[in-house]
């Protein structure tokens, strides 16, 4: 045999030539956020021994829900206060009026949101029933000729 028929063959076996165009993980499961980074986050955590294949895709589609329903109503939120851009009150007005989320992130501070909009009943003034004739019989009363 000559030295030119011989097929040089790559590392591991392999044929040198074209490899094939990588494709994200995020983009197979049709997602936004990162698959890849979540799975070396899992695996970095030591949450445990094992990771399985489709853990960290479960959790990307399930951040990448939550995030877009935080986002959508602190939109809303935006919009009803005539702006164009979210800022943390918008965020904080969201999830607290929000059931759902308010009882998923009960135990979370907002930096910068302050508080909802609440005054207890106990503290505004009070009806009396004199203000209450008086209304009542100024209403009933036709008005003074001239």
């Amino acid at each position: 045999m000559d030295s030119m028929e011989k097929i040089t063959k790559g590392a591991g076996g392999r044929r040198g030539g074209q490899r094939k165009k990588a494709i994200q993980k995020s983009a197979r499961a049709g997602l936004q956020f990162p698959v890849g980074r979540i799975a070396r986050y899992l695996k970095k955590g030591r949450y445990a021994q094992r990771t399985g294949t489709g853990a960290p895709i479960y959790l990307a589609a399930v951040l990448e829900y939550l995030a877009a329903e935080v986002l959508e109503l602190a939109g809303n939120a935006a919009r009803d206060n005539k702006k164009t851009r979210i800022n943390p009150r918008h965020v904080l007005l969201a999830v607290r009026n929000d059931e759902e989320l308010g009882k998923l992130l009960q135990g979370v501070t907002i930096p910068s949101g302050g508080v909802l909009p609440n005054i207890n009943a106990v503290l505004l003034p009070k009806k009396t029933a004199d203000a209450d004739k008086k209304d009542s019989s100024q209403a009933s009363r036709s008005p003074k000729k001239v």
